[in-house]
């Protein structure tokens, strides 16, 4: 997968795309993320990016101008383009599985406060936000959203299981974890977890997740109750008890 950042500050995602899961990812030849500093477009003799509304108003937008040569100079035309934007719709999995399906896209970050809107009509512009509320630049929010989607990607995870185990998949919360030791001041692991009988394990886990998705996030509860399931005698009977419980 090829994915270019488009982005007034370039150095904020050194440490990020060149640590950890996403270093791995691209060292692996996996994953490409190419970085594109937007002022580099810019026809200013100090490669300024802003300017004024029109209008009026406080603070300044990002020109069309340094914006469109640094899409061109990616063939965003051919490609996906997202403008992470507090306005765009809320990123969930259901975007990050298809997004991690594309063989490329683009990543736009904007800064200020906001950008040209030619820009965004012109390259069809899919604006993604990553909660309801507000940041300095898309910078970080462009790094939560490759993060989640490189993630996805065959061969990236140690475990491939890992990514299809995760509960927030199948709409519910992560179930509690443990490790080493069997017992740290006091508390122990619970002992289903120690008894190596894989379906009671299983079934642990997900009364777990059940129950920590109704205490926490009941509108995922509800939707994930109302979902058509394939649910065994056991599962079934976990998701009636769950939904008597007082919260």
């Amino acid at each position: 997968m090829k994915i270019d950042v488009l982005t007034l500050f370039p150095e904020m995602f050194l440490p990020v795309i060149g640590g950890s899961i996403l270093g791995r990812a691209a060292e692996k030849g996996i994953v490409e993320i190419a970085l594109t500093d937007i002022r580099d477009f810019s026809n200013d003799k100090h490669n300024k990016a802003d300017d004024y509304p029109f209008g009026g108003g406080g603070g300044m937008v990002m020109m069309a101008d340094p914006v469109f040569g640094a899409l061109e100079s990616v063939c965003a035309q051919d490609r996906k383009v997202i403008y992470m934007s507090p306005r765009g719709k809320v990123l969930d999995q259901k975007k990050i599985s298809e997004l991690s399906r594309l063989d490329s896209f683009v990543v736009l970050c904007g800064h200020y406060e906001g950008m040209d809107q030619r820009v965004l009509d012109h390259w069809d512009a899919e604006e993604i936000s990553i909660g309801d509320y507000v940041l300095t630049g898309g910078e970080l929010p462009a790094m939560v959203l490759i993060d989640s989607v490189v993630r996805l990607l065959p061969d990236v995870l140690g475990n491939e299981n890992s990514a299809l185990e995760e509960s927030i998949y199948s709409g519910l919360l992560e179930h509690p974890q443990y490790t080493k030791p069997r017992e740290y001041r006091g508390m122990e692991v619970p002992e289903v977890l120690l008894s190596g009988n894989h379906q009671n394990i299983a079934l642990w886990k997900f009364r777990e997740s059940l129950l920590l998705t109704k205490r926490r996030r009941p509108d995922m509860f509800e939707a994930f109750v109302k979902e058509n399931h394939d649910f065994s005698k056991k599962e079934r009977e976990i998701v009636e008890e769950i939904m008597k419980i007082e919260v």
